[in-house]
């Protein structure tokens, strides 16, 4: 990824490279930005690899390897080519995910973060939000997970617009208008109205009726909470200076309720959409 492949492979057959093609110019100047001395001698892949493998014994703390994979995915390298950014960072995440790390973009810059023991509705979550192209949410999940521990501030407001997007996209996708209150609040009730998750109907099994209504009515409680949250928290709306609001507790706890309700909300509308198909039925 750093050096863009070679300029001389030519065989259809090879590994594509990922990335941009940088001369032996570039490279060093990539290196020079990054802190680490280097020249190129020789040929201007082995001279990387050799660099990198350097570095490993010479680098204990990992702090210059951190900056080349910030580096190699900067989006303000690709800006005219932003589809191999995309391309760099997926890769970049396919390699680190198993050690714990991944890489997103917060505020226009690449960020290395390690990934604080996300729980399997997250990524339950996220790979829903991927598979339904639900791309404003796959960002805001970026943002949250890699602002928990640094900003905190910032992940909640992330968490807030995580729920707010997810009840958005859905009322669009159903052909239904957006409520004239566009917060979160208004957001949510209008998706369990059309979703026939509202704690006040009246259709639910006598056995369990006030059992369901309770979970639905933590819903509504959930996700004003994560607003009011949002509002007094958050950074939506400015901070004081030195003041922190909430910790990477909170911060995560809110990222995590957001994750849960979207989750439930995504799954409830595809039920519904399969059930409203020709062959649709799941039996409940």
């Amino acid at each position: 990824m750093i050096t863009g492949g070679s300029a001389n492979d030519q065989n259809p057959l090879s590994v594509q490279p990922i990335g941009l093609y940088r001369s032996g110019y570039q490279l060093e100047e990539f290196m020079r930005d990054c802190g680490v001395s280097f020249r190129v001698e020789g040929s201007r892949v082995p001279s990387v690899r050799n660099k990198l493998n350097e570095l490993l014994f010479t680098d204990p703390t990992g702090r210059d390897v951190t900056r080349m994979i910030e580096h190699v995915a900067d989006p303000r390298a690709y800006i005219s080519e932003p589809e191999k950014c995309k391309a760099v960072i997926d890769h970049l995440n396919k390699a680190l995910e198993a050690d714990g790390f991944r890489v997103s973009v917060v505020r226009g810059k690449a960020r290395l973060q390690r990934m604080a023991g996300d729980s399997a509705v997250i990524d339950a979550f996220g790979s829903k939000a991927k598979t339904l192209d639900f791309d404003t949410v796959t960002r805001e999940i970026d943002r949250a997970l890699s602002n928990a521990e640094a900003d905190p501030e910032d992940a909640v407001t992330a968490a807030c617009s995580i729920l707010e997007s997810v009840c958005r996209s859905i009322l669009i996708d159903m052909g239904e208008e957006l409520p004239g209150k566009k917060d979160i609040s208004g957001l949510m009730k209008a998706l369990q109205d059309v979703l026939g998750l509202s704690p006040g109907r009246t259709d639910l099994p006598a056995d369990v009726a006030d059992d369901v209504r309770q979970v639905l009515s933590g819903l509504t409680t959930t996700a004003k909470g994560i607003g009011a949250l949002r509002t007094h928290g958050g950074d939506a709306h400015g901070r004081e200076r030195g003041r922190k609001s909430v910790d990477a507790r909170i911060a995560r706890l809110a990222v995590h309720s957001a994750s849960t309700v979207a989750l439930f909300l995504i799954e409830t509308w595809e039920r519904q959409k399969r059930l409203k198909s020709p062959a649709g039925s799941d039996g409940g």
